[in-house]
């Protein structure tokens, strides 16, 4: 099958700094590929590459068998691209805005009165079509947002963080939404902080410092960690990251929650060092157990220790 997405070696820098190094990945048609990475890691550089709104210093870019730059004004007509900053007109009502993007895109009303209901039904916004944008909660903003990309079918769509500042509910339909379009055939391609919404890709690709550092399935990166994960409790709080991060065999150290993980190589002989030093600075009620590591886990050690993997 031919990707939907197939970027190959796309480099960008602004000025001195490289925003993207190298960076090679595909989207299948059906496939939600999340793109993962802290703050400046590259993420919206890659999108507005593939749109053509930046351009490159070097690699490939194909979407849809267009090439990108020199045939991205007909990628458009089958490209959706939602950006992370508001780019609805907040004094138009949600109804209007609809209809404005797919003026803009050439939807025939006779196609545009079925997409607008559909839309407007999945996205549980029929009751508030009057309402102007500007008045619409953060969550109904960005339904409406997803909605205005989607409404003149397109087969490729980018979303750059689009469930950041919205509720736990509203982040739950989204991704609803999302499932009822990979049905269809439609590749995705998603930016999200959140661990949990990148365990629900497909594939993901975690980008450090413009560079894809790693890719695959989720499960599989997990599958293949290698690193044992202690994680440390006590009562009423955990000792300070400080304690354990000095310590001879301890990769790396981080809160979650109101605990903290521990990754090792030295496996669970680990446990009973930490639990030893925590009672040598007078700490009492420390307890040190391995648990299995999660996709936090693997995104926290492969953000902190960059290098070239791919699955």
């Amino acid at each position: 099958m031919e990707p939907a997405l197939a970027i190959t070696g796309l480099t960008k820098s602004f000025g001195t700094t490289r925003a993207v190094a190298g960076v090679s990945l595909e989207v299948q048609p059906g496939e939600v590929y999340g793109l993962i990475g802290p703050d400046g890691a590259g993420k919206t550089t890659t999108m507005r590459a593939v749109t053509g709104l930046v351009g490159a210093d070097a690699g490939d870019i194909r979407a849809l068998g267009f090439r990108v730059p020199g045939e991205e004004r007909s990628l458009r007509a089958q490209l959706g691209y939602m950006p992370q900053q508001y780019s609805l007109y907040g004094d138009l009502s949600v109804q209007e805005n609809l209809r404005f993007f797919a003026g803009m895109y050439g939807v025939a009303r006779a196609d545009l009165l079925e997409r607008e209901k559909r839309l407007l039904g999945i996205a549980r916004l029929e009751q508030f079509r009057d309402r102007p944008a500007a008045a619409l909660s953060g969550g109904m903003y960005k339904k409406l947002a997803l909605s205005c990309a989607l409404i003149h079918s397109p087969r490729l769509l980018l979303l750059d963080e689009p469930t950041i500042g919205v509720d736990p509910i509203s982040r739950r339909e989204l991704w609803a939404f999302l499932g009822e379009l990979i049905t269809g055939g439609v590749a995705v391609m998603v930016s999200t902080p959140y661990m949990d919404e990148a365990e629900r890709c497909h594939r993901v690709g975690l980008l450090v410092d413009g560079r894809l550092v790693a890719q695959g399935r989720p499960r599989d990166l997990i599958a293949g960690f290698g690193h044992t994960v202690l994680e440390v409790s006590a009562a009423p709080v955990p000792p300070g990251e400080e304690l354990f991060v000095r310590q001879p065999g301890v990769l790396d150290v981080y809160p979650v929650g109101k605990r903290l993980h521990v990754v090792t190589d030295e496996g669970e002989a680990m446990a009973a060092r930490l639990v030893a030093l925590a009672r040598e600075a007078g700490l009492a009620g420390v307890r040190v157990a391995p648990v299995p590591p999660s996709f936090e886990d693997v995104f926290l050690a492969l953000s902190a220790a960059p290098g070239e993997v791919a699955a």
